[in-house]
Parts: structure tokens; C-alpha cells; sequence
């Protein structure tokens, strides 16, 4: 089920987030320091829970707990990530199924150099703009898609 993130997913979804995020774009930024000092999940929770208005825009994918999340802002998705461990189960597609449908989300941004990110998006009926802009504070570029 898909329902709004709540104090008590902080934990999981920073886990979701720093653990992901290192799975997927170590290969592209080549940042230890990053990925393994500064991405941390306990800080990440912590600031969850101590501003929880920054919960407001998730929603998760809790199947008896939390596999993935989606976090939407206005017709955006500004993020979308699900747990490694449950890849390719079809959690992502409900994801973001839900943010098109009841959230009208219609544009993100992604990491140019994140061709399975990509390939995911438009399978799901999203198309590159051609936008394409600097991630802020690194050398890679994000690219734009919309629906």
C-alpha cells in the first residue's frame, strides 16, 4: 500500500536513501568521502524527525514495512528510490503509477549518467526535454523528462 510518510519512517526511509544512493551513484560521482562520511543514515533521520514537515511530501510503499519512496513536489518528482533488496518487484512502477495518477506528477529531473533511472522513466511514459543543467555542487549533469 502507498500512504504518507509518517516520524515513525524516518529511520527507514533515510536507510532507503543513503543506501540506494550509494548503490547507484558511487559508480558515477567516485566520492568516497561522500558516499561513506558525509551520506549518513542517522543524521538524515534525525533531521526528519526533528523537522518533520520535510516527511509532508512522501509517500511510501509499506508492504508490512517500508520498501520504497517517492517524494513529490507540485507536478514534480523529486525523488524515487526503493530499497536494493526489492528491485525489480514492481515497487517502483506503483510508485510512481501513484505519483502520475493521484499526484499528477509530470516532470522530474535525473542524473544524465543514470541510463537505468532513464530507462525506467520512460517506461513509464516520461521523454528527455532536452533540459539539461548541473547537479548543484558536483561536475554531473541532471537532464529533464516530462509526461
Amino acid at each position: 500500500m502507498i500512504r504518507r510518510a509518517t516520524l515513525d519512517d524516518a529511520s527507514r526511509i533515510a536507510e532507503i536513501l543513503v543506501f540506494t544512493k550509494r548503490m547507484n551513484y558511487r559508480r558515477i560521482f567516485q566520492n568516497d568521502k561522500v558516499s561513506f562520511g558525509e551520506i549518513q543514515v542517522y543524521p538524515l533521520a534525525a533531521e526528519y524527525i526533528e523537522n518533520p514537515d520535510k516527511l509532508e511530501h512522501i509517500w511510501v510503499y509499506d508492504d508490512d514495512f517500508v520498501k520504497g519512496m517517492v517524494h513529490i513536489d507540485g507536478e514534480t518528482i523529486s525523488e524515487l528510490y526503493v530499497d536494493s533488496f526489492f528491485a525489480n518487484q514492481g515497487i517502483g512502477g506503483e510508485l510512481i503509477q501513484f505519483a502520475i495518477g493521484q499526484k499528477k506528477c509530470r516532470r522530474l529531473w535525473v542524473l544524465e549518467k543514470n541510463t537505468d533511472a532513464i530507462r525506467f522513466y520512460k517506461k513509464h511514459g516520461f521523454t528527455l526535454t532536452g533540459a539539461r543543467r548541473l547537479e548543484e555542487g558536483t561536475t554531473e549533469h541532471i537532464v529533464e523528462m516530462k509526461r
